[in-house]
């Protein structure tokens, strides 16, 4: 009731502010009234009553307008002004204009009442209109009768507007008093929430304090674990030492080791956690041995003295570490033995077993039931089982576990910390290796052997690289089967042992059959081998799917990505099985000097290595064939060098073999004689035909030439491009010697004419067979020039300070052997050289034919140019005489046609190409006819000379008789 009653009492002055409002209403529109009636003065009245109202219409009268807008300014500055209703006899106009202004109005009257009372005017539907001052009167309004409705509607609306304030007022309280409800609930409600903070911050700070003391208890505990660990470690590996004793076969007693049989198998799943325990229990005493020794020599060293320090070893040797790390090795030695007995000894035993079986010693197997024998089957039957026994080694290999081993049984040798599976796999794999050795040795040397007696060398070949590449194969698998990685979803099989005897047993039973049916199989292989070779050469496409099939798979386990094999050990094993064919072929290489054949070795070689080369299981067979392709080669070098040395070098022409040009007719005889067969031509004796015809062209070739190139087409594709460079240049420099020797005997026997065109066709055919082998003929030949050696050796022995053991330049001897021996060096091009020498054989030949077909000719011209020089008149010189030079011309007509004809035939003779021919006597003809244009400048300026014996009828006859001449030599080649 308090709260209601100060809040009543605050809005009382609001009250009086709006009855003051009311009153300076109704006042200012009394003083609105009066100004308008009075018409003069137009303005409100002054505060003071007495005060006389000046009005200033009298002095300066205002128009409607002005006055219109006074009123406007008056209703909008004096308060509230309530709308007027307008008589009933209010024109039209000011209704229509009412009408059309009412929205805006309505507007202006919320706004208006907004800002006085706080409310809106909602009685009897009069609402307040202030734009209705603003708005310019339209009509004439009786002043009396609007002040009376004026006065008569004041008070209606004040009463009306204080019953709004008072209801407003009454609202107002009720929304203070409800405010102060919720004030007084939202100052408890801040209080609650900080009661709640604090009491959240107490909490958070006591969990903080829990955890922490959690984790202390914690780590304590962990701690507490770890002591606890270390506290019952040393007991756990004593007690497994005396308890895996018992279960080797191991007692210990009284400082002395008992053995016995094992109660535990190595096929056993428990097997590798029972080395496990045996390899933590060496590590662990290893580590309390050192420890203690350590120890010891620390306090030895403290107290000084030898006896302390004997004393002290005394105890190191007979203390718990010491005779439990000595039995702990005693264990593990004994599981060693376990596994040698199931891996290396059985390895050991099938080999024997197969070596009796198949009785070796005395008989070999077949190579195709190779991969089908005893030597195959026994040693896959026992693989599985070595195989699990191995990858259990496999996994403990390493520094894990060492222990001391002797490797040498010399007195006071001392031993070696070794890893003992390490040595252990070592032993294995070598022992693998060396039975596999004995067994296949003498089984891949004998079938080589074979294929070479029944298929010759070049055969035996082909089929012993596909055999040693199918014999990898299998060894590589067999290998794997072994030592290679077991799969991930294998399971070890308790039961192998039972598989493996019982496969040894019918393996055992079979042997007796296999004994019986190999000299069967041999025979087999012989036919299987006779057809492989009657059907012709081996499709090596074929063999390379097959190849390829069989290695695939194993070349990931065997080659690393980075190109190393992992185990160098096994593939030196394949070397020595591939070895036999390097054997086998290099014997017969020794006594072979037939060039063919040893082409085609090493091209056989090549193409089977390139096939061997791409896998990493048959690289020991490239290895292989690589060193017997060397052999093959220097082979083939020795033979191609002995032959050329013999057939070309040292070569010693006769007289058949220069009988040119009757070697060329007797050639183009037969020729003839084939182009016009006097019997029925068969399709075959058309192609044998062509076979001779071939040969005898080879045969009318000098025999030098024909065996340069014969060596080096046999020899281009199977030796090393330098060696062949270095044997064609020695065949080329011979040949050209010789061909350069044979030239003379056949111009002695025959004519220069016969004797250029012989050394242009050869060295023409040399040059053009050397083409096709791109090849650049240069070498560097260095000489040892010992020019100054007498004067080097004079300063030597007039020297009398010689500083014969002198270490450094100035020694007597080294001065000696650098001042007297000089090296000499020359570039040599044969290719170079075999042009220069064609190049001047066909001017020898275009000189020589020049000279035959019209020497007189070139000599008159000769002459002619050696006076040329003087000032003699030309009638002074006998040889520029009309006769004479008549008589030359005359005589080179009478001559040329014949020798002519004999130049061409001789060529066509040697030449069978007319390209070649042209080529060669266009040069000639030319020279002939450059002589004949300069004779007639001759006789023209000879007869031309006063007092000359020449007439205008022997120059005409002179020239006609060149004009001949030139008709004859252009006749015979046309110029192109």
């Amino acid at each position: 009731m308090s709260t209601t009653s100060i809040t009543s009492a605050s809005f009382s002055p609001l009250r009086q502010t709006v009855q003051s409002k009311s009153n300076s209403s109704n006042l200012a529109t009394t003083s609105l009234g009066v100004t308008e009636k009075q018409g003069s003065t137009g303005s409100s009245s002054s505060s003071d009553p007495k005060t006389k109202m000046i009005s200033y219409e009298t002095f300066a009268p205002r128009s409607s307008t002005v006055r219109s807008n006074l009123t406007k300014i008056q209703a909008l500055t004096s308060g509230p002004v309530y709308s007027l209703n307008l008589p009933s006899t209010a024109t039209a106009t000011t209704t229509m204009n009412s009408v059309k202004d009412s929205k805006l109005n309505t507007a202006a009257t919320t706004t208006a009442t907004t800002t006085t009372t706080g409310g809106s005017n909602m009685a009897n539907g009069t609402s307040l209109k202030y734009l209705d001052a603003m708005l310019p009167p339209e009509i004439l309004r009786d002043d009396a009768q609007y002040k009376s409705k004026s006065l008569e509607t004041q008070d209606t609306h004040v009463q009306s507007t204080l019953a709004r304030a008072a209801q407003t007022t009454n609202h107002l309280t009720e929304i203070l008093t409800n405010t102060a409800n919720l004030h007084k609930v939202l100052l408890e409600t801040v209080n609650l929430a900080q009661s709640i903070t604090d009491r959240h911050a107490s909490l958070l700070q006591h969990s903080s304090e829990l955890s922490l003391s959690a984790e202390r208890l914690q780590n304590e505990s962990s701690l507490l674990e770890r002591h606890a660990m270390e506290i019952g470690l040393p007991l756990k590996h004593y007690d497994a030492v005396d308890r895996l004793g018992l279960q080797v076969g191991i007692l210990f007693k009284n400082g002395n080791t008992v053995r016995g049989l094992s109660s535990v198998k190595v096929d056993d799943a428990a097997f590798p956690v029972f080395l496990d325990d045996v390899d933590a229990a060496i590590r662990f005493f290893a580590e309390r041995k050192d420890m203690s020794a350590a120890a010891e020599d620390t306090a030895s060293a403290a107290a000084g003295g030898g006896n302390v320090l004997k004393k002290s070893s005394e105890q190191l040797a007979t203390s718990g570490s010491a005779e439990y790390y000595r039995r702990s090795l005693a264990l593990h030695e004994a599981c060693m033995d376990l596994f040698k007995e199931a891996i290396v000894d059985r390895i050991s035993q099938t080999s024997l077993q197969i070596y009796g079986a198949l009785d070796l010693k005395k008989k070999s197997v077949s190579g195709d039931t190779l991969e089908a024998s005893l030597i195959y089957t026994r040693f896959h039957g026992i693989s599985s089982r070595s195989r699990y026994l191995l990858n259990i080694i496999k996994e403990r290999m390493g520094d894990k576990v060492v222990v001391p081993i002797v490797k040498s049984r010399k007195i006071g040798s001392r031993s070696e910390m070794v890893c003992p599976y390490t040595e252990l796999w070592n032993l294995s794999r070598n022992t693998y290796i060396q039975n596999r050795s004995n067994l296949l040795y003498s089984s891949v040397g004998n079938h080589l052997d074979f294929l070479k007696d029944k298929h010759g060398l070049v055969g035996m070949t082909r089929l012993a690289s596909v055999f040693l590449m199918r014999l990898c194969s299998a060894e590589t698998a067999l290998y794997l089967d072994f030592f290679g990685k077991a799969d991930v979803d294998e399971e070890h099989n308790d039961d192998a042992e039972d598989h493996v005897t019982n496969t040894l047993n019918a393996d055992a039973d079979a042997a007796e059959n296999s004994k019986e049916n190999i000299h069967a199989n041999e025979s087999d292989e012989t036919q299987s081998d006779s057809r492989t070779l009657q059907n012709g050469n081996i499709n090596n496409s074929t063999k390379s799917t097959k190849v390829k099939t069989d290695t695939a798979a194993l070349a990931a386990k065997v080659m690393a990505k980075d190109g190393t094999y992992y185990d160098d050990d096994f593939q030196c094993f394949l070397d020595g099985l591939c070895n036999n064919l390097h054997r086998t072929i290099r014997r017969a290489l020794i006594s072979m000097v037939d060039l063919d054949t040893l082409c085609q070795i090493v091209s056989v070689l090549r193409e089977e290595r390139s096939l061997a080369n791409s896998s990493p299981v048959t690289m020991a067979v490239a290895r292989s064939l690589g060193r017997v392709i060397v052999d093959a080669q220097e082979r083939l070098i020795f033979c191609a060098n002995g032959m050329l040395s013999t057939e070309v070098v040292r070569y010693k022409a006769t007289p058949m073999d220069l009988d040119y040009p009757d070697k060329l007719r007797r050639w183009r005889e037969k020729k003839d004689e084939m182009k016009n067969p006097t019997s029925n031509v068969t399709p075959s004796s058309i192609e044998d035909d062509a076979l001779k015809l071939q040969m005898q062209i080879y045969e009318s070739w000098f025999p030098p030439i024909r065996s340069v190139l014969k060596v080096l087409s046999k020899i281009f594709r199977v030796v090393e491009p330098k060696v062949f460079e270095d044997i064609a240049l020695l065949g080329v420099q011979s040949c050209a010697k010789s061909l350069k020797e044979g030239s003379f005997y056949v111009e002695k026997k025959s004519g220069q004419l016969h004797c250029d065109l012989f050394l242009v066709k050869h060295l023409l055919i040399l040059r053009e067979q050397l083409s096709p082998f791109d090849m650049q003929l240069r070498s560097v030949e260095r000489q040892l020039d010992f020019s100054d050696a007498g004067k080097a050796v004079s300063r030597f022995l007039a020297n009398r300070n010689r500083r014969l053991f002198s270490m450094t330049t100035e020694n007597a001897l080294v001065t000696l052997l650098r001042e007297g021996v000089h090296t000499r060096e020359a570039s040599i091009d044969s290719k170079r050289d075999l042009e220069d020498a064609l190049r001047s054989a066909c001017n020898a030949f275009i000189e020589h034919t020049s000279t035959s077909l019209a020497g007189p000719v070139i000599t008159f011209i000769d002459q002619y140019k050696g006076i040329t020089s003087t000032d003699t008149p030309l009638h002074s010189h006998s040889f520029l005489s009309s006769d004479y030079v008549k008589a030359i011309f005359t005589r080179t007509l009478d001559r040329l046609e014949p020798q002519l004809g004999e130049v061409t035939t001789q060529m066509c003779l040697y030449m069978e190409n007319s390209v070649t021919r042209g080529i060669l006597l266009k040069p000639v003809i030319k020279k002939v006819l450059r002589a004949l244009e300069e004779s007639k400048k001759v006789v023209n300026l000879c007869n031309a000379e006063v007092n000359s014996s020449w007439t205008d009828d022997t120059m005409m006859e002179v020239l006609a008789v060149i004009d001949n001449i030139e008709y004859i030599i252009k006749k015979a080649t046309p110029l192109g």
